[in-house]
């Protein structure tokens, strides 16, 4: 079959080497001009057209972040994760939202490793899937974080599907939220009758996804953080008081473990946690495992994670938060006062709903940086929260240095961008990073 990889980054590379291994013929495209990282034998086509000029291929394989619409071919569009689906052989949770999806994926990875499972962490965490397929057995079970981009031209839904909290993301790709929705709801679109879909309790847009494919059986589409009155056979995990529970529709609350258990912190992980458990329980009835596999899991880098006290102030690193409704929640995460360094480059968000949320969120001081700053201190001024713009021209020395010198003891210094990270920094990781080392040297 004649293959052409559509996108050289680290998934495109991850493509090009599984379908030159099945025996394919394949060609590389690429809008850059040059690629000095492609294999010295690979057949290229490049330039600002490449992706116009994909006529004559079997198949175009499109790295994820490409819009299927930038496509111009005779062949079929394609993706890794459209492969993925058609040759897995074992079970997959899919989960998706607009926040929350890689510690979700990861409290469930942790859970069904703690009961004995082998379970596959693949997709937007950075594992690349087509990668680990060939290390599948049908005994195994796939956890796959699907973006938005991953999601787009999906043929098939995962046979457990978990819809987080979701709001307006990516518009600097996406033509406009409801594209974004559409997208989103492939997850859930292509399901059969005996699959199972878990929503948040509360966002409507998570619901809306939830119940995009009308069946008979909608027994199983349920909303996690909430007793189940729908399905006998389906577990579905809520908090109440200091403990997480697991309810089915005749039968009486069991609870499952103590709330500390998480290791996380705020409502939005707990939240998280109960969609986590609810997935798992398809998979396993061992409460123990629960438990273990929630205190194993301490976090990953960038999300909410502690980094250092300093004369008694704390500083958290929540880079990874590049929507308003992600810093929304490390607000609500904490009680203490809070001086929060945000802003960025633009995703095409509104921080309206934000500013309301900070109005009330006992916050000390709000220090903004990069080319949203402007437009987030126009929302916040309207709403009576005071702000401080250091603009792009800083270093992250020089922010956390502004936080530190406003921060008292007692107080949580976080940094949640709400925003993207470029322009100022490479990436989200690169802006924790350089958090964290300024952290470090204070």
């Amino acid at each position: 079959m004649n293959v052409v990889i559509a996108g050289y980054g680290a998934e495109g590379k991850s493509n090009y080497e599984y379908y030159l291994k099945r025996g394919d013929f394949v060609t590389i495209a690429d809008e850059r001009l040059e690629l000095d990282d492609a294999p010295d034998d690979a057949a290229l086509l490049l330039g600002e057209d490449a992706f116009a000029r994909l006529n004559g291929f079997d198949l175009v394989v499109r790295t994820a972040g490409l819009a299927p619409s930038k496509i111009s071919t005779d062949g079929q569009v394609w993706s890794a994760t459209n492969e993925f689906f058609a040759e897995c052989p074992a079970p997959i949770i899919g989960v998706t939202g607009s926040k929350g999806k890689g510690t979700t994926c990861s409290l469930i990875t942790s859970i069904l490793r703690a009961a004995g499972k082998t379970v596959h962490l693949v997709g937007n965490i950075g594992v690349p899937a087509l990668d680990v397929l060939p290390k599948i057995s049908a005994e195994d079970i796939v956890v796959y974080e699907l973006s938005s981009f991953q999601l787009w031209d999906l043929e098939r839904s995962p046979s457990v599907a978990v819809v987080l909290h979701m709001e307006p993301d990516h518009l600097d790709v996406h033509a406009s939220f409801e594209e974004y929705i559409e997208a989103k709801a492939n997850i859930r679109v292509h399901q059969k009758d005996s699959d199972v879909c878990f929503y948040h309790p509360t966002n409507v847009f998570s619901k809306q996804i939830a119940t995009s494919l009308t069946t008979e059986n909608d027994e199983q589409v349920l909303p996690y953080n909430t007793v189940n009155e729908r399905n006998d056979r389906v577990s579905v995990a809520f908090v109440d008081g200091q403990n997480f529970f697991a309810s089915r529709k005749s039968a009486e609350p069991i609870q499952i473990c103590p709330l500390n258990a998480l290791q996380l912190p705020g409502a939005h992980n707990q939240e998280n946690a109960c969609a986590a458990i609810s997935a798992s329980l398809l998979f396993t009835d061992d409460f123990s495992a629960v438990e273990r596999g929630l205190r194993d899991f301490s976090g990953l880098p960038h999300r909410l994670k502690f980094v250092r006290a300093v004369n008694e102030v704390r500083y958290y690193d929540d880079s990874i938060a590049t929507t308003p409704g992600s810093a929304s929640a490390a607000l609500a995460a904490f009680s203490e006062p809070k001086v929060l360094i945000m802003g960025g480059s633009t995703k095409g968000a509104d921080f309206t709903d934000f500013a309301k949320v900070a109005q009330r969120s006992n916050i000390r001081k709000i220090i903004l940086i990069g080319d949203e700053a402007a437009r987030i201190a126009a929302a916040l001024d309207e709403h009576g929260v005071a702000t401080e713009n250091l603009g792009s021209e800083v270093t992250m020395t020089q922010v956390v240095g502004e936080a530190h010198a406003s921060a008292i003891a007692g107080d949580v210094v976080v940094l949640s961008p709400a925003c993207a990270s470029f322009g100022m920094f490479k990436n989200y990781a690169d802006r924790g990073d350089q958090f964290i080392a300024a952290v470090q040297a204070l």
